[in-house]
């Protein structure tokens, strides 16, 4: 036999010979990353308490020129990161950042915390700002509805004011708006979270001052109105309508915030 072939097959059978050695169904060396042993190497393998090798401790193995394939098997992961984002992010809704802890999220998660910080690095603020993105692209869609529509106008721009009162007069809407609630609380300090609040704020107002445009050009509003200045307007004033909804969530009161910032445009 060719010296090529002796050590192709020295290098299949290596892992079938370790594996005899450990016991049936037990590999002593579970690697699998490609390195050229020279010469005479020896390899040397021990600690295996417990793994039913009663007369095996330590383990020699002396190859010669031969190939052998080592690497770390990775462990599947157990869970779906999707899953976990959106427990996250209900329970950072739920109760702002500074009050959630790793421990409330590996609860929620039900993610052992080795494994949410191997999920996520950078652990709980990472797991934050993961969540921040997750909202913006499933839950804000939701709430602007046909403001984001090409032919949106005037009656599209109420009926987001619209629908953030009634939000804010039931129960769960009370909770507010998690991008709101983080400018509240984090963005003066945490400029990766004002980053992504300051989005959304661009966001909402493009929509808003598209609406105006047509709104401009359909005659629903004064032609003199300056659309731009006006969307900035509105933005602030329904940030500022969420703040007063979650300490003082009063309909007549909520109403007339509306009423007055409507009146404003002609």
């Amino acid at each position: 036999m060719s010296p090529g072939r002796a050590q192709s097959r020295s290098a299949r059978n290596f892992g079938r010979e370790v594996e005899a050695a450990s016991g049936p169904g037990r590999v002593m060396c579970p690697w699998l990353a490609e390195s050229r042993v020279g010469c005479r190497r020896r390899w040397r393998w021990s600690g295996f308490a417990g793994r039913n090798l009663p007369s095996l401790r330590t383990a020699e193995v002396v190859l010669e020129w031969t190939l052998i394939y080592v690497c770390l098997m990775p462990r599947p992961r157990e869970f779906e990161p999707d899953t976990v984002l959106n427990v996250a992010m209900l329970r950072f809704w739920e109760r702002g950042y500074r009050a959630t802890s790793i421990e409330d999220l590996v609860k929620a998660t039900g993610v052992k915390p080795g494994s949410l910080y191997s999920a996520f690095p950078g652990g709980k603020h990472a797991l934050f700002l993961k969540s921040l993105e997750r909202y913006s692209r499933l839950v804000v869609p939701e709430k602007l509805g046909e403001l984001e529509a090409s032919s949106a106008s005037l009656d599209e721009i109420r009926g987001y004011f619209d629908g953030l009162v009634r939000d804010l007069l039931s129960p769960e809407g009370r909770q507010g708006c998690l991008l709101v609630n983080t400018a509240i609380e984090k963005a003066a300090e945490d400029d990766e979270a004002a980053a992504v609040v300051r989005g959304h704020l661009a966001r909402l107002e493009r929509c808003m001052n598209h609406a105006l445009e047509n709104a401009t050009r359909r005659g629903q509003v004064r032609a003199s109105l300056d659309c731009t200045g006006s969307a900035k307007l509105l933005v602030a004033t329904c940030q500022g309508l969420m703040v007063v909804g979650k300490a003082n969530p009063d309909e007549a009161l909520l109403g007339a915030i509306v009423d007055n910032a409507f009146a404003a445009l002609g």
